[in-house]
């Protein structure tokens, strides 16, 4: 299993990825907090915790598993088909025959959940609930219904999906800058999801990344004047960016306890927030017409600032700023790991490629997160950019359960 020291060092990369305060800059932003309300605060979060207990029991992390899983490796033609054997045998229990299938993880924040903002009621229960319902991780069989990346890996291959993310989420050490409301939907940053997938004993084959978008507020925490001429900030912050990822970059002398698995980590980009400024205009044109329709549009100039007009230039700025950092992270990680062959670390811009400039594609009620084409959409993206890391686990695409697959269908090359 990958080693944890190696694990948070990785990790380490994008937790200082975020060039700007990590305090009220999400969606479920809080203004300072004075002292002496944090006692109430925490004590009206225990109460919500206690009313949610079931949940957090039931789907905290939220996974899912192939169904038919024994049946499948059962076939003399399954690659663990071997494993069912010695199962059979009682050489390994039934837990170890499932550790033994691929296990895939996923790390971001609201943009990989099915989230929207609305009434604080409705929002809270979705973020306490409606899991497994998102691009990622979607179990549904309707048709009409997303066809999750888990559900396309799945028609190659038996595994087991786990999601990590959490609305709010953001690049920055676990827990920095939580208020209540972040408290209640039990939002963690990126070094907290981290922590929860080295808490698990199989440390998982594919590791994918996207988050970061809760870092764009770039307003937060600058003078008016430093919003009228944004430059210098937005330099000094990328420098200092560039600075830590350097001196947390060398990992091989400490990363030579390696996986006894291979290990494959996606890096995606950030979305395409240009074209999501062209989607979110048209739908504030709707909206001003009828405001029954996108009901809550406003929702985002209260708590995400950069939002607003005056402002998205440098957000588009700040994404692709953020973006080549992280590819360029990437390529200095691969080129630190270069005698680390059971580590492949890839960065996509398939995500950032998606086109939200359609007004199809953003939520029908915020007019800021995917809508359910939205994310149909990036579960095709996300698929198509897997293909080298699934070669490279040896995750043969080709289908076992329900006919050959066509993987032209999403996309993929």
């Amino acid at each position: 299993m990958l080693s944890p020291t190696r694990f948070l060092l990785f990790a380490g990369f994008f937790v200082f990825l975020s060039p700007f305060s990590a305090i009220g800059t999400e969606e479920l932003a809080n203004p300072p907090t004075p002292l002496l309300v944090k006692a109430g605060e925490q004590i009206a979060t225990n109460l919500v915790d206690l009313i949610f207990l079931f949940d957090r029991v039931a789907s905290d992390p939220p996974t899912a598993t192939t169904s038919n899983y024994l049946q499948r490796v059962s076939q003399p033609s399954s690659p663990f088909y071997n494993d069912y054997l010695e199962y059979r045998r009682g050489g390994i229990s039934r837990a170890e025959l499932l550790n033994r299938l691929p296990h895939v993880a996923m790390m971001g924040d609201s943009l990989t959940q099915r989230f929207y903002i609305s009434s604080p009621v409705s929002l809270f229960w979705r973020a306490r609930t409606q899991r497994r319902k998102n691009w990622f991780l979607d179990t549904d069989r309707d048709p009409a219904s997303v066809r999750s990346v888990y559900e396309r890996l799945e028609t190659f291959t038996p595994l087991v999906a786990t999601e990590y993310n959490g609305a709010g989420a953001l690049v920055a050490p676990s827990r920095a800058g939580e208020g209540l409301r972040r408290r209640i939907v039990r939002m963690r940053n990126l070094s907290g999801q981290a922590r929860q997938i080295l808490r698990k004993k199989r440390f998982p084959d594919l590791i994918m990344i996207w988050i970061g978008h809760n870092n764009l507020d770039w307003t937060e925490g600058l003078s008016a004047g430093d919003r009228e001429h944004p430059g210098k900030a937005l330099g000094r912050n990328s420098c200092e960016v560039s600075r830590i990822l350097h001196r947390t970059a060398p990992i091989s002398d400490r990363s030579r306890k390696g996986a006894n698995h291979k290990v494959a980590i996606v890096v995606f980009g950030l979305a395409n927030i240009d074209a999501f400024f062209k989607a979110r205009k048209k739908a504030e044109a709707v909206h001003a017409r009828n405001p029954v329709l996108y009901p809550y549009f406003e929702s985002g100039y209260r708590s995400f600032e950069s939002l607003k007009p005056p402002y998205q230039k440098n957000m588009v700025r700040l994404s692709l700023m953020m973006n080549a950092e992280m590819r360029a992270m990437v390529g200095d990680l691969n080129r630190r790991l270069k005698n680390h062959d059971n580590v492949r670390v890839q960065y996509s811009d398939a995500l950032a490629k998606v086109d939200f400039g359609r007004l199809e594609m953003i939520n029908p009620v915020d007019a800021w997160h995917p809508s359910v084409e939205g994310h149909k959409a990036l579960a095709a993206a996300t698929f198509s950019a897997l293909r080298p890391s699934l070669e490279f686990l040896g995750i043969r695409q080709k289908s076992t359960a329900r006919g050959r697959l066509d993987l032209s269908k999403y996309g993929a090359r």
